[in-house]
């Protein structure tokens, strides 16, 4: 875990040339969240490069337990980052985490499964980098409430661009609201949160993360997308966290909250987290040839690997209750299991935009922003790779627009599970490829699906839903 002299020097390079007066470390807990402690600068050494710091990790969730709390966190120089949302001047490091008796990585530290898997890539001689680019997108609000008790139950959300305010009176209303679908992708003032999303670019890149382009997207109330340029796995996942963490606080700054909540509005195109994903081999592309869509065989198996384990794949792609309200007919989601090139109703697509072999890559479309990145990155490039040992077919293409295709024409594509329990049913059995190389641990898959079905399965389907006073109050 020792890091190298220079990027360590370059750390306390940062801290003087930019007066840093606190030093934050931050790891990411098991459902995906950034956790967070602080320490002045006059108690920073370079020693906790090494040696780490202790933490209770029985506080985190999904972590230790509270007879074995004690952990060690390492950051991470080559993370170093100024902060430009904490008032007092403070740079951010990403930290691994340490058993502190063994002195080993934690086998359910998201950033370790991420390396573990990159290790594994390296080791099956099929590649020597693996290279993903993720389109996370979001909405920017302007209001969220919500509330749950025994007696009650309800939620409410707006945003001054959404449709359903174009009869509002409560304050002077301008018009130039977004109808529903049909935010993809008009100028401003029908685009009000443009220059939130400019400011948020700005931070992007002054967190060294490389934007390739920003825009509205379909869905009415704020829905939006920055694009981030692909980067080595690891360094893709950190950059995620960064980029909502960014997305969030430029929001707050502007009066507004941003949420990567998959389907916040009924109705409306949900929030997707669209992945693109390549491999590489001596700094030469290998999903370019002469296959179909100017794929590579390679690539093609790779495929197979996503289609073959989807519905457990799902299960850390798409993670969340709410990840299945998203994945429903009629809303550009993916929910038939097929590949095709240029057509977006298919799970995995494979973009046209370029005939340059450093492009190609294949774009699974299936994630949304509420994934732990470190595991479903891990996870898809697992799937990938047990496609391209096994040679999976993926099967022919889909060239037609599959959301118009017949029942009966449906029946022979294979379809995303319908909710979380049936993805993680599915990853309780089908998991092995997962466990390849030890880079997810049964361990850590156990605790995953335990975790969720008791803290978020189970709580909804415990509770009445508004809607069923609607349909069943009277009967």
């Amino acid at each position: 875990m020792a890091s190298s002299s220079q990027a360590v020097k370059n750390v306390f390079n940062l801290i003087k040339k930019h007066d840093v007066k606190m030093i934050d470390f931050r790891f990411t807990d098991l459902p995906g969240q950034w956790q967070h402690f602080s320490i002045p600068v006059s108690q920073f050494e370079e020693k906790m490069f090494g040696e780490g710091i202790g933490f209770d990790g029985s506080s985190i969730r999904g972590w230790q337990s509270i007879n074995e709390s004690d952990m060690l966190i390492i950051p991470d120089p080559s993370t170093a980052r100024v902060d430009p949302f904490i008032k007092t001047k403070s740079l951010s490091l990403i930290c691994d985490i340490i058993d502190p008796i063994s002195k080993a990585p934690y086998s359910r530290d998201p950033r370790y499964v991420v390396k573990k898997a990159e290790e594994f890539l390296k080791k099956s001689k099929i590649a020597d980098n693996a290279y993903f680019g993720p389109e996370a997108e979001f909405f920017i609000l302007d209001h969220v409430a919500y509330n749950v008790n025994e007696y009650s139950s309800w939620y409410k959300i707006d945003s001054r661009e959404g449709f359903w305010n174009t009869g509002s009176e409560l304050e002077a209303n301008l018009g130039h609201k977004i109808r529903q679908k049909e935010g993809y992708f008009p100028v401003p003032p029908a685009d009000s949160t443009n220059d939130v999303r400019n400011a948020m670019v700005e931070h992007l890149i002054d967190a060294g993360i490389e934007v390739e382009t920003q825009h509205h997207e379909v869905a009415t109330g704020g829905q939006g997308e920055i694009d981030v340029k692909y980067s080595p796995m690891l360094q893709c996942a950190d950059n995620l966290m960064m980029f909502k963490y960014i997305v969030k606080n430029t929001a707050r700054l502007f009066g507004k909250t941003a949420t990567f909540m998959p389907k916040p509005i009924f109705g409306d195109n949900g929030s997707g987290m669209h992945t693109h994903q390549s491999l590489w081999q001596n700094s030469k592309p290998l999903f370019a040839g002469k296959e179909y869509a100017g794929l590579s065989q390679t690539a093609l198996y790779y495929i197979g690997g996503l289609l073959k384990h989807a519905p457990s794949l799902l299960a850390f792609t798409n993670p969340t209750t709410n990840s299945y309200k998203r994945l429903v007919p009629g809303y550009e989601a993916p929910v038939n299991l097929a590949y095709s090139k240029r057509n977006r109703s298919a799970a995995v697509r494979i973009p046209m935009y370029s005939e340059n072999p450093k492009t190609k890559r294949v774009e699974f479309r299936c994630p949304d922003g509420t994934a732990n990145p470190y595991f479903a990155f891990a996870a898809m490039l697992m799937a990938g790779i047990d496609g391209i040992m096994n040679k999976i077919d993926p099967g022919k293409p889909m060239e037609m627009d599959i959301y118009h295709l017949s029942d009966k024409e449906l029946k022979n594509i294979p379809q995303a599970p319908d909710n979380l329990e049936l993805s993680l049913e599915s990853l309780t059995n089908d998991n092995e490829y997962l466990k390849l190389g030890g880079v997810f641990t049964d361990d850590l898959i156990q605790t995953w699906i335990s975790y969720k079905m008791e803290n978020e399965v189970k709580p909804m389907a415990l509770r009445p839903h508004p809607y069923e006073f609607h349909l069943y109050y009277e009967v």
